[in-house]
């Protein structure tokens, strides 16, 4: 009995030490400028690409800063610990609409636009990828992005158990950002969150083992600004 429970116990630990969260952005504090996320002590993943977590994996509280950053500078994300799994770094913004106040605007509807989607290099019949093991994360903000208060969303998709449906991991924060010095662009094409993926997109379910030749990301096309 005592082998089974410290196997049991082994299995819990390491079972939390393969998750990880999005805390902060690079050079301030944990949740200083990121919406806290329900898993900010479990680690967990959003596993159900239809839940109301897939858009910011918070409770509602929000309440945090506001970081101001210029169109056409890098804005970066700390990881806790680090990216333990294999598949893609995504990055979104949605701009809030006008009279909404960024710390209390749930960044619901038709709104977010893509920033960037990371692409595995194929060796071998086998996926990889550039982020893996990172613990830091960053993306270029276009300069044409007009000014204006948005959420910034960084979401990394473990792909490791990705063969079942659910079985993709999500995990994900949004930050919250002014953006200064901005340009006329007309981000877009525009998703909402949930509605942008589907449990059985090609890039959420996906056998990453079986000798895999492409890998689709899923959601809408970048925005190259």
């Amino acid at each position: 009995m005592k082998f089974t429970s410290a196997l049991g116990l082994s299995l819990a630990v390491g079972s939390v030490s393969a998750h990880y969260t999005f805390p902060a952005l690079t050079g301030t504090s944990d949740w200083q400028y990121v919406r806290q996320t329900l898993n900010y002590q479990s680690n967990g993943p959003v596993t159900d690409v239809t839940s109301q977590q897939i858009r910011c994996y918070t409770n509602g509280v929000r309440g945090v800063q506001t970081q101001t950053v210029s169109a056409g500078s890098t804005v970066g994300f700390k990881v806790s610990p680090n990216i333990f799994h294999e598949g893609p770094l995504l990055f979104y913004m949605a701009k809030a609409p006008s009279g909404q106040d960024i710390s209390t605007w749930d960044g619901s509807g038709n709104v977010w636009f893509k920033l960037y989607e990371e692409k595995p290099t194929i060796q071998g019949n086998q996926l990889k990828w550039s982020s893996l093991n990172k613990g830091t994360v960053s993306v270029t903000i276009p300069r044409s992005t007009p000014s204006g208060d948005y959420l910034l969303r960084v979401e990394h998709i473990a792909l490791h158990q990705a063969s079942q449906t659910n079985g993709a991991q999500f995990y994900l924060s949004c930050a919250q950002i002014r953006v200064t010095n901005g340009g006329n662009g007309n981000p877009g094409p525009l998703v909402s969150f949930p509605g942008a993926y589907k449990a059985t997109d090609p890039g959420i379910k996906i056998n990453v083992y079986g000798g895999v030749t492409q890998y689709i990301p899923p959601g809408p096309a970048v925005w190259s600004g």
